[in-house]
Formats: structure tokens, sequence, C-alpha cells
């Protein structure tokens, strides 16, 4: 998992964000909007690329969606790296990691794994979820009913024609992102959901970022 950096050494924010190839080329981009965006704070991008997208950011297995390629459920070791051995990676980036406050956040599949990395754990403050794959099975469902945020703040957004998509499963994106926002409130986290113009595939690195810096300025 390489990972990549964007920013200030003597941030006092450190945004964590998974990626894989085709994102990690639109991060230059990403970071340049979260700083115009918030020009009053000092930001570091911390991002790093997984192996596989599937795999890597999946809370559990499930079987495929769209294609042949399924679910392989390895979230939990990805957090773990990230607990492990990114954050110490960071942390010798920064000239004082003890006063950078954590955001994680993401988009798609990544921005699903940063809310499952928000359940699991205390260690970030805020989340940026841009389009989120909310969708995932047994998520909405089931899993959030089980489990308490743990971020104080939550950013979640969508595509307007996200809930259009041809794919049965995919299609119950809008009515899971709204149980979602649900079970947000219904727990007391401060959050908010945004809707995008378009479907999916439109601007991620300007939902990402939009994302960003919204948890940056209230959390």
């Amino acid at each position: 998992m390489k990972p990549q950096f964007y920013g200030e050494e003597d941030a006092t924010v450190v945004l964590i964000q998974p990626t894989d190839e085709h994102e990690a080329a639109l991060l230059p981009k990403e970071y340049e909007l979260i700083q115009a965006a918030c020009p009053d704070e000092r930001v570091l991008l911390a991002t790093f690329c997984v192996d596989s997208w599937n795999d890597d950011l999946s809370p559990w297995t499930a079987p495929p969606v769209f294609g042949k390629e399924g679910f392989g459920g390895k979230a939990i070791e990805t957090l773990r790296y990230v607990q492990t051995e990114f954050f110490p990676i960071v942390a010798e980036k920064l000239v004082h990691p003890e006063k950078a406050r954590r955001l994680i956040g993401g988009y798609s599949l990544a921005a699903l794994f940063a809310l499952f990395a928000c359940y699991e754990t205390n260690d970030f403050t805020a989340c940026a979820a841009a389009s989120p794959s909310v969708w995932f099975p047994n998520w909405a469902d089931a899993y959030i009913r089980t489990h308490r945020m743990q971020a104080g703040t939550v950013y979640l957004s969508l595509g307007d024609r996200e809930s259009q998509a041809k794919n049965q499963t995919m299609a119950r994106v809008g009515s899971c992102i709204e149980q979602q926002a649900a079970r947000l409130q219904a727990d007391g986290v401060q959050h908010v959901l945004e809707w995008n113009a378009g479907g999916h595939f439109k601007d991620s690195e300007k939902r990402t970022a939009r994302a960003f810096a919204w948890c940056i300025a209230h959390s």
C-alpha cells in the first residue's frame, strides 16, 4: 500500500484517504480544492493506494454485485494497517504530530471504508464519506443498527442520479443513505447529507474535497 502526501509538515489537520491508481491521479487537484476551501488551515492529505479495491475496502465478504469480481471483506485488515503502520509513517511527516487531529474520508467504496473505520475505532474526529457505497449488502439493514458511530462529525453525499442505476442492489443507495443519515441523527452525531448533480462517476475529486472541507470546518 503505497503512501502519498500532499501538504504541510506543520499541519494541524491530517486527512487520511485510501485510493486506487485511478483516484491517485486526481489527488493533486483534490488537495488544491481543499486548500482553496480552507485557506486558514494547515492541512496534510495522507493517502495510500490499496492493492485490491473490492477486497481491501469491503467490510465483509459479499458476492459480485456487478461484473464477476466479488468482495473479499478485508477492511478490518486495512484498518489495522492504518493504525499500526500508516499512522507512524504520517507522524514522521509532521513537526508536531501530537497536535494534529485526524479525519478520514474517501469516495465510493473508500467512503464506506471510512464510515466502517469510524464505527470500529475512535481514532478519527470526523468522517468525510462522498458517495459512499452504503448499498453494500447488510450495511444499512444490519451493521449500522448494531454499531455506534465513534466520530463526532460525519459528512455524507450522493449524486442525485445514483439511485437510477440499472443494477438493483446499487439502486438502493438512495434509501440506504437516508437510513445512514437517520441513524446518525438518532445517535446524536453532527452530520450533513448533501446531494450532488449527476451520477456516481462525476467529479469524484471535487466531491471528496468538498466532503473533507466541510469536516474540517465542522470538527
